[in-house]
């Protein structure tokens, strides 16, 4: 609750800030942003910070295979991820003694 009234006072104060700077201001940060995002250089960062990141994922998609693939829990996590191991990691972990399926137990009466 104390979040969401901090929240709602920063929507608050930047209307109020955003009323008083006017239109010409609103344009002119527009301007400047737009100049920013169309820069070469700001979009060869991103374009490398995005390879980096794609490359981070894919790093962390392995290890919980890896690490935790033989386990549910790390089939389900995988499974999340989009790891196409995952099918594979999450029939060995559900797998009875003679590598079957095993099949729920009836509950008590």
């Amino acid at each position: 609750m104390r979040n969401k009234l901090i929240f709602l006072a920063g929507v608050g104060v930047g209307y109020v800030l955003g009323a008083r700077a006017g239109r010409e201001r609103y344009e002119q940060l527009a301007r400047t942003a737009r100049k920013v995002r169309e820069n070469p250089t700001v979009q060869e960062t991103a374009g490398i910070l995005q390879a980096q990141a794609g490359g981070l994922v894919s790093t962390a998609k392995d290890t919980v295979a890896d690490k935790l693939g033989h386990t549910a829990i790390g089939a389900k996590v995988s499974n999340f991820l989009g790891d196409t191991r995952a099918h594979d990691h999450e029939a060995h972990a559900h797998a009875g003694s003679n590598g079957l399926p095993s099949t729920p137990r009836d509950p008590l009466p």
